[in-house]
């Protein structure tokens, strides 16, 4: 049986040479900071490509975004990566804290402009700062040479003035010296591969990581949609219809959504993910799974 025959089982004999990313966020309490190292414990075994955590809008995350990544770089074997944003900073204060991340042992930084403190505000420059995510990727390249992901939107960033402007930004951010794009969360294939074709028309060469945020809250899924301009599937709330107090049965249907959003990308030549866990494991451990992954001996990513 190929890739491609109907008659084989979906899942069925996949080659397990797929990589993968993860993202967390700085935890708040106590409590959630367990939860986050209980996840970054149950997908170290999954050798991801790195692991990254998010920044607060306005930067209001910065001082546990950077104890975070700093112990994920210095107590795990995992290549830790860290959110950096242009909001409310001047640029020598971020070059302070780029300096820091890189006494910290971390080489690798996801730059994006970031949103503003309010929701629904306007991003507005600090008069010292970067104008955007491509200075911002200029700045870091000429302090540290970082590898840098940057962001990518497949249904066109919310507040572009076009799809050819926001196509123009990307190409711009990856030219000032990114690695590679990471794509805002989307629930349909055929939107990430006419993203593809269309970055490639356009000469962007670096890779596209997808990425992918399975659905454990229904409508917190529809609020950051809502957000970032991200198109849910009119089936998808049908589906989760009458879940709100079966949360194993909510489970399953989020695993199988996202699973079959990545074979789809699978057999369209995908090898690369990255996925947004919200500090939960079981999900994208599960996916991961599914995609031919196994977990490395626990003697080899002791944390």
């Amino acid at each position: 049986m190929t890739l491609n025959d109907p008659a084989a089982p979906l899942y069925a004999d996949l080659a397990g040479d797929a990589q993968v990313s993860f993202e967390f966020f700085p935890p708040k309490t106590e409590k959630m900071e367990a939860q986050l190292w209980s996840a970054i414990e149950t997908l170290a075994p999954l050798a991801p490509k790195f692991v990254s955590v998010t920044y607060g809008a306005g930067g209001s995350t910065r001082e546990r975004t950077h104890n975070t990544v700093a112990r994920i770089a210095q107590e795990t074997p995992l290549a830790a990566a860290a959110h950096l944003t242009c909001v409310g900073a001047s640029r020598q204060e971020i070059g302070e804290i780029a300096d820091a991340y890189w006494e910290a042992g971390v080489r690798h930084i996801v730059a994006l402009r970031g949103d503003p403190p309010e929701v629904g505000g306007t991003f507005e420059p600090h008069p010292q700062g970067y104008s955007g995510a491509a200075d911002l990727v200029d700045g870091l390249m000429k302090r540290h040479p970082f590898e840098i992901s940057v962001s990518a939107y497949p249904e066109v960033h919310p507040e572009a003035a076009s799809a050819q402007s926001d196509l123009d930004n990307l190409k711009r951010k990856l030219d000032a010296g990114a690695t590679r794009a990471i794509t805002q969360f989307f629930f349909s294939p055929e939107a990430y591969f006419r993203f593809l074709d269309k970055t490639a028309a356009a000469g962007i060469t670096a890779d596209i990581v997808p990425g992918i945020m399975p659905v454990s809250n229904f409508a917190a899924t529809q609020r950051m949609a809502a957000m970032c301009n991200t198109q849910l599937p009119s089936w998808m709330a049908r589906l989760f219809e009458g879940l709100d107090d079966h949360p194993g049965s909510r489970q399953l249907v989020s695993a199988t959504i996202a699973a079959e959003l990545c074979r789809s990308l699978y057999t369209g030549g995908v090898r690369d993910f990255h996925f947004y866990t919200l500090n939960r494991a079981e999900l994208s451990f599960a996916i991961c799974h599914l995609l031919g992954l196994r977990a490395k001996a626990a003697a080899d990513v002791t944390l």
